[in-house]
């Protein structure tokens, strides 16, 4: 391995007073809901929202003239991509970006913004990275690995120099993992300076490539699978990722897409954070009480916040349904003037709010002369609901809550 402390810090040295000094806030609100000492990275504020830039600069600028003159090409899910774009053209650098054909549109367009030629080719991430590394060699450009490459993982690993500094008497840190640079990169420069700090890798249930890799003793491919956490989503480890990995990771552990979707739930409604995917999957193992720490001073990687606002959404919708602040019911009632009016004033008098309705004359065995309404309701939760559900019953009408 050549990745080592020194090179870390020789990467922030070259990087220092380009890349934002991200914060690492303490969370009163989330120690509590973890029984922890949180501490967040907020890496998702740095200039194209994600901590690739770390690496991505360190690597630009390590290029030779020659290698500056001909360009750049990279292949990226949309954060990576994003980070060598703006960079490269701040250095005078042409740049191609190869992006998966699903990659969120947002991505695209910011990559595009920052001066690179897109191209989608692919459906997954390796698919693009092989396209990437065949137009490398064909047109002479230089490729640039979003994590598996030396000066890309120095760069990365620049968060844990500046976590020593920013949290004091650090005992944890929770990482996110794709390919393994960034925890590559952090768990290095966190294991030589203190090696009694535990470092924590998360990836998504449905692509463990990390935790495979670690069982197999070596990098191995894994079928491609979707996720939401697509900044996260890798095939195969990096040759150079999994002996660090090996080396400096105390555990591993992974998470599921329910669990990546409320840890964003939770940064954006309790922390004002807004995290992607793979930003929120760290948490998210806090959160669901993944890991073996109790009680520890934790440094929690925010890594990125370039989300879809349509995913988002969804998201957003889901979880108020889940936490009861939306329910959908159904709702008997006959079917004449001012029969509707009187169940919207029950409705109405417990200050519930009516998102959604649907009317229906002819299915769910609906009597002549009767109807069924769906109401969706925003309400104050289990308690809220329990007191609608008693006053229609009171009422006199037949109703069942829609899953």
């Amino acid at each position: 391995m050549t990745v080592s402390l020194d090179s870390i810090r020789a990467a922030r040295q070259r990087i220092r007073g380009h890349i934002y000094l991200s914060p690492a806030r303490h969370s009163a609100g989330l120690s509590e809901m973890t029984r922890q000492q949180v501490f967040l990275k907020l890496d998702n504020l740095q200039r194209t929202g994600a901590f690739k830039e770390r690496g991505a600069l360190n690597k630009i600028l390590t290029l030779t003239d020659e290698e500056r003159r001909r360009g750049v090409i990279a292949a990226s899910a949309g954060n990576h991509a994003q980070a060598v774009a703006f960079h490269a053209s701040q250095n005078g650098i042409r740049a191609r970006i190869v992006m998966p054909l699903m990659t969120p549109l947002i991505k695209v367009a910011s990559t595009t913004s920052y001066g690179a030629d897109v191209i989608l080719h692919g459906a997954d991430y390796d698919e693009a990275c092989t396209e990437a590394i065949r137009q490398s060699t064909a047109d002479g450009l230089t490729f640039l690995h979003p994590f598996d490459d030396d000066e890309v993982i120095a760069g990365q690993g620049t968060i844990g120099l500046e976590l020593l500094e920013q949290v004091p008497d650090l005992e944890a840190v929770v990482v996110p993992i794709g390919g393994g640079g960034l925890i590559g990169g952090v768990a290095c420069a966190i294991k030589e300076s203190n090696p009694k700090i535990r470092v924590i890798g998360v990836q998504t249930e449905r692509l463990p490539s990390m935790l495979r890799a670690r069982e197999a003793g070596h990098p191995v491919t894994i079928p491609a699978e979707a996720t939401i956490a697509d900044g996260i989503a890798v095939r195969r480890a990096g040759n150079r990722t999994v002996p660090l990995v090996a080396k400096y990771v105390d555990e591993l552990v992974t998470v599921d897409e329910e669990e990546i979707a409320s840890a964003i739930l939770v940064l954006l409604e309790r922390e004002k954070t807004l995290a992607e995917g793979a930003g929120a999957a760290a948490l998210a193992a806090l959160l669901q009480k993944k890991t073996t720490l109790n009680g520890h001073r934790t440094a929690v990687l925010v890594c990125g916040g370039n989300i879809d606002v349509t995913l988002l959404s969804k998201i957003i919708e889901r979880g108020l349904v889940k936490d009861g602040r939306w329910i959908r019911i159904r709702i008997h009632l006959t079917d004449r003037p001012g029969s509707l009016h009187h169940l919207t004033k029950i409705i109405a008098d417990l200050r519930a709010n009516i998102v959604q309705t649907a009317y229906d004359r002819a299915y769910y065995g609906v009597s002549l002369g009767d109807t069924v309404i769906d109401f969706t309701l925003e309400t104050r939760g289990a308690t809220h609901i329990k007191e609608i559900a008693e006053a229609l019953t009171d009422a006199g009408y037949r109703h069942e809550r829609i899953e």
